[in-house]
């Protein structure tokens, strides 16, 4: 026997994975047949139905569809990051106290035209506005794309504008160029220069408006090729807010994706059990016909109800108004129900068996895998804090981390770009003073530094919470700054400012201590009498 041949039978035999993950024999995996292809057709191909069945748990198909995305949008963004300038004095050959004003100055600059609604293409939202639109369109729908046009406004002295587009405009042209490499809208090379195609994004294909949308006077629906970057500035045009999951993929995965499946289900089974309450709620009344008068029976007889109700004459006239008068009260209120039984038949009472006791175990369980496929905790997702103290701390720091990193995904990707787009507009016209900011990209670079801040984290205990900020600082594990910025969400510097107005206020008006000190001396004197 060759010794091919003895390769061939010795690889037929199982080894390494082959014995477990990808074992072909295993009964409990036998059945699992799997296809992975690339990201174009695992995910561009299935992006439109992932995209409505998600918008479809947003909008009430599923109990905790929209939460998951508010509980996101809520803590990493929320009303909308704000501009905290840090640039480097060092590198700028600046003093600090230079660096403040400079800092202060561009801050004032950047809030004026971040306030106002200028900045909105539409004018129908401010900068922070926009923020919060942008990053839940982003997790609904699995990505986004912002263009970042010059409009000139009368009496606004910026023209940067803001136009938000949802990604079911970028698509691909009905008449694709023959040369064109597009996935899902995005042209990202060119086929008679595949040697030399690294994958970078060329240019988008934008639809003039929403390809699904039945408004009358809308124009005729075509696609705009629009460069990713100008051709002789190389300043961005478009900024395609995409989250990636895997090397090479082009269109984005709503952030439901991985639970839309589970979330449907656990609509319908909630609605199910929810029906089947309201119905065994149902009071029911049975009319029997024929019966003996001294034929005994678990249920009231017509005779029997005459009596009750006081019903000595005309007795099928009275029972006839009672009757309607009960189903008027079915009918308005669908809290009633009567049925007529045929004569000679008895019936016998049902006890509902609803509420299900074991129906928020069942929930409880399957929330906690939704909420670990999401990366949220179930006590964050259900907001519901019913165990101890460190549990529930637990979760929220565990949420936070999410949170954290999804405000640091949005910093990257949005906020800075455009803070950098307007301070490049902001140089030109001359409002903003940056020596060297176009001759050195270092020097530049060092300008647009900046920090963003946005919702703080809360606390359970605040008091614990504080002292433990405090420890930091005085060891120097933290800065007064970062301890604001996560527990308030403000900025230090602003407050110390603000502080210093007030403590001069209330030494003029003849206050010599602050209602801290005067705790602080209350507590002091309180220990020394336990003692």
């Amino acid at each position: 026997m060759s010794r091919r041949n003895r390769k061939q039978q010795i690889s037929i035999k199982n080894s390494g994975y082959s014995h477990y993950g990808a074992s072909r024999t295993k009964p409990s995996v036998s059945a699992w047949y799997t296809l992975s292809k690339s990201p174009s057709e695992d995910i561009t191909d299935n992006l439109e139905l992932l995209r409505e069945r998600s918008r479809d748990l947003y909008a009430g198909g599923g109990p905790l569809g929209r939460g998951a995305i508010d509980r996101i949008v809520l803590n990493s963004v929320g009303a909308g990051l704000t501009l905290n300038c840090r640039i480097s004095a060092e590198t700028l050959g600046l003093s600090e106290e230079e660096a403040a004003e400079w800092e202060e100055n561009t801050e004032r600059e950047f809030c004026f035209w971040a306030e106002s609604k200028e900045c909105d293409i539409a004018r129908g939202m401010n900068f922070y506005e926009l923020q919060n639109l942008c990053f839940k369109s982003v997790l609904l729908n699995g990505d986004a794309l912002v263009m970042l046009p010059m409009r000139h406004t009368k009496d606004f002295p910026y023209d940067l504008r803001i136009a938000l587009i949802e990604g079911d405009r970028l698509q691909d042209p009905p008449l694709r160029t023959y040369n064109a490499l597009i996935d899902g809208g995005v042209e990202f090379g060119c086929r008679a220069r595949r040697r030399h195609n690294d994958g970078r994004p060329v240019a988008y294909h934008i639809a003039n408006h929403h390809p699904l949308s039945e408004l009358s006077g809308l124009p005729r629906l075509e696609y705009v090729r629009v460069p990713a970057f100008g051709a002789k500035t190389g300043r961005r045009n478009v900024l395609h807010l995409l989250p990636l999951e895997r090397i090479g993929q082009h269109r984005g995965v709503p952030f439901l994706a991985p639970v839309i499946e589970t979330l449907k289900q656990l609509g319908r089974y909630s609605y199910a059990e929810l029906m089947a309450a309201v119905i065994g709620g149902i009071f029911a009344i049975f009319f029997e016909h024929g019966v003996d008068d001294d034929d005994s029976s678990d249920f009231v007889g017509e005779e029997s109800m005459a009596s009750d109700l006081g019903l000595r004459e005309d007795k099928e006239k009275e029972l006839k108004k009672w009757r309607d008068k009960l189903e008027e009260v079915r009918v308005g209120d669908m809290y009633g129900m009567i049925a007529d039984l045929p004569e000679r038949t008895r019936a016998k009472s049902v006890s509902p068996s609803r509420p299900n006791s074991a129906f928020d175990a069942f929930v409880m369980s399957l929330v906690r895998q939704i909420g670990s496929s999401l990366s949220i905790p179930a006590e964050v997702l259900f907001l519901n804090f019913t165990s101890s103290y460190s549990a529930s701390r637990g979760a929220l720091l565990e949420a936070w981390k999410l949170f954290n990193y999804w405000r640091n995904w949005w910093v990257i990707n949005f906020c800075q770009p455009v803070y950098e787009e307007w301070l490049y507009e902001a140089v030109l016209r001359g409002r903003v003073q940056a020596p060297g900011f176009f001759d050195d990209p270092m020097i530049r670079y060092a300008y647009s530094w900046a920090d963003w801040t946005g919702p703080s984290q809360g606390q359970l205990d605040p008091v614990k919470e504080v002292k433990a900020a405090i420890l930091r600082v005085e060891n120097g594990f933290s800065t007064r700054q970062k301890e604001t910025a996560e527990l308030t969400g403000g900025d230090w510097e602003l407050n110390h400012r603000q502080r210093v107005k007030e403590e001069n206020l209330r030494r003029e008006a003849g206050f010599t201590s602050t209602p801290g000190d005067q705790i602080n001396e209350r507590d002091d004197a309180s220990v020394e009498g336990n003692s």
